[in-house]
């Protein structure tokens, strides 16, 4: 049984004239998941959102570091179980649904 406590995501493009970095920071706590996410486009004012899910919503969620031990304990045992589906959160961290 595992479960994802927090995750952070960074990413920096370097275009000139106008670098961007965007974060994603998710933290799990006793009603569910928090997301916030950062925007910061060259010179631009710092885009800042955060939104929660509850738990009921997030039930079997899969986040990115229990999709790869998945998929290495999936490797390991040579089999793929029919229509394995989980939700997920993507990268605008929105609620989706990832299939295997």
């Amino acid at each position: 049984q595992l479960e994802t406590l927090e995750q952070e995501e960074q990413e920096r493009l370097e275009l000139r004239p106008h670098p961007t970095e965007k974060t994603t920071h998710i933290v799990s706590h006793e009603h569910g998941m928090t997301v916030w996410k950062t925007l910061q486009e060259g010179e631009a004012e710092l885009q800042c959102q955060s939104f929660s899910y509850s738990r009921a919503k997030l039930r079997g969620l899969l986040l990115e570091g229990a999709s790869l031990l998945l998929l290495r304990v999936l490797a390991r045992r040579q089999t793929m179980p029919p229509d394995l589906v989980f939700p997920a959160i993507n990268t605008e961290g929105d609620l989706c649904r990832s299939s295997y």
